[in-house]
């Protein structure tokens, strides 16, 4: 009896950690994507520019199909009409990512503000303040931006 309770504890434990690394990859990949998508819904704009650009970062930051792409997107943005907070969303992110990933989130939500050629005041705000929940530096947030700023084609340098 004692053997069987151990067996089966054994089982339910390697699974749990089977499951665990999958569970933390969809969270920090659900995390970004609903931030990308705050920033594009930021300034109260529909802009099919900066969906691609959501949808091009994705795909190349985690390496997604279509579907899973799709998947993903149309999951943050249900749990984005009913976050009443993103603080969940960057605690998720603030705790299992590094600095350098964290600069990354922090370039790809840059990125998608700066997608339209316009940076709304919004926008940029929002942008802070994933940035000081994430605890970027704000030395790292202007250094990321004006790299973004630089590198975005068609954006007036400035």
């Amino acid at each position: 009896m004692l053997k069987a309770l151990t067996d089966l504890l054994d089982t339910a434990l390697s699974r749990k950690a089977e499951e665990a690394p999958a569970s933390r990859k969809h969270g920090i990949e659900l995390a970004t994507a609903l931030l990308l998508v705050e920033v594009a819904r930021a300034d109260y704009q529909a802009d099919l520019i900066e969906d691609e650009e959501i949808l091009s970062l994705l795909r190349s930051s985690f390496e997604l199909d279509d579907e899973e792409l799709s998947l993903l997107v149309d999951e943050a943005r249900a749990e984005s009409d009913h976050a009443a907070s993103l603080q969940a969303f960057t605690r998720t992110l603030h705790e299992q990512l590094t600095v350098q990933e964290k600069h990354r989130v922090v370039e790809m939500l840059w990125r998608v503000a700066f997608a339209d050629l316009n940076l709304d005041k919004h926008e940029d705000h929002l942008v802070r303040q994933v940035a000081g929940l994430l605890y970027v530096s704000h030395n790292d947030l202007i250094r990321i931006r004006n790299e973004v700023r630089r590198t975005t084609p068609g954006l007036k340098p400035g």
